[in-house]
């Protein structure tokens, strides 16, 4: 199983940067697959308040390209309308071309309506969402593997898609999200990964989310195990090594393949990262 880290909050009293950086290299050093950043332009953490500090995450995401060297890194999750198509698909080639081949695309349908109307942002309703995140997903892999013919979708045109440099392989793509009509169906048609949450129920909804996702393989003639399984679980206080092994192998249980671990309102602290690291040493032992 592998372990990862999602850092949600940047409060640190000061020296932001020195922070952030310290963090990627301790956790470089350890066996956590990957380091990911939230991207908002506002906290969205409903345990923070909204002015908390929050990074733009693709610039977040170079920085810790070039403080880093083994580190997979990735966004946890974009909104597909959060940026024009080929803009993200553009950031996430440079970040895995520039950090040889560690970047992952993560992805979503986008809804944080406040944030939206806060900012400015672009964020139509629900369906249209949908369907421009795989009018997105599909130009990516097109892209990715060298078709420059146009691309003509209902909300996408692209007259000549020229994704030059190109990955050496395509970036890792993780959906989020557990909607089970649309979101595990994209997953099935595009995904190498999904990204559920750890509710407290007994795991009855993690069960049920990926029976849905192996039904959605099975209608468009994918094998299941070719998709990777993760779930966002946020720390307790006081968890250590052991209680985040346990939670882990409770996971894992229930089909579970990759566990991203998040803290609640605050940055992750030395004794809690040092948990995380322990934990994910055993788990790749």
């Amino acid at each position: 199983m592998k372990l990862s880290v999602s850092v949600t909050n940047y409060s640190w009293a000061d020296r932001l940067g020195d922070r952030l950086a310290s963090l990627a290299g301790f956790l470089d050093r350890t066996a956590v697959d990957t380091l990911w950043v939230p991207d908002h332009l506002l906290q969205a953490d409903p345990a923070s308040r909204l002015d908390e500090p929050m990074l733009e995450a693709y610039t977040a995401l170079g920085y810790l390209a070039a403080v880093t060297s083994r580190i997979r890194l990735g966004a946890m999750v974009t909104a597909a309308t959060f940026r024009a198509p080929a803009l993200l698909i553009k950031l996430v080639t440079t970040l895995d071309v520039l950090s040889s081949g560690r970047a992952w695309l993560g992805i979503g349908a986008g809804y944080n309506a406040d944030e939206a109307h806060a900012m400015g942002l672009f964020l139509p309703d629900t369906a249209e969402r949908f369907d421009r995140m795989a009018e997105l997903l599909a130009l990516a892999r097109r892209m990715w593997c060298g078709d420059e013919t146009p691309f003509r979708g209902e909300y996408l045109r692209l007259d000549h898609p020229v994704g030059s440099p190109r990955p050496g392989t395509a970036p890792a793509v993780l959906i989020g999200g557990a909607g089970e009509r649309r979101t595990l169906r994209l997953v099935a048609e595009y995904g190498d990964a999904c990204n559920l949450f750890d509710v407290p129920d007994g795991g009855a909804a993690i069960r049920r989310q990926l029976a849905v996702l192996d039904r959605h393989c099975a209608d468009v003639g994918r094998p299941p195990e070719q998709i990777e399984r993760t779930v966002t679980t946020a720390l307790q206080a006081g968890d250590r090594s052991d209680d985040l092994l346990e939670r882990c192998w409770t996971l894992g249980n229930l089909g579970v393949q990759h566990v991203v671990v998040i803290a609640r309102g605050r940055p992750f602290t030395d004794d809690e990262l040092g948990s995380v690291a322990g934990a994910a040493g055993r788990l790749a032992a």
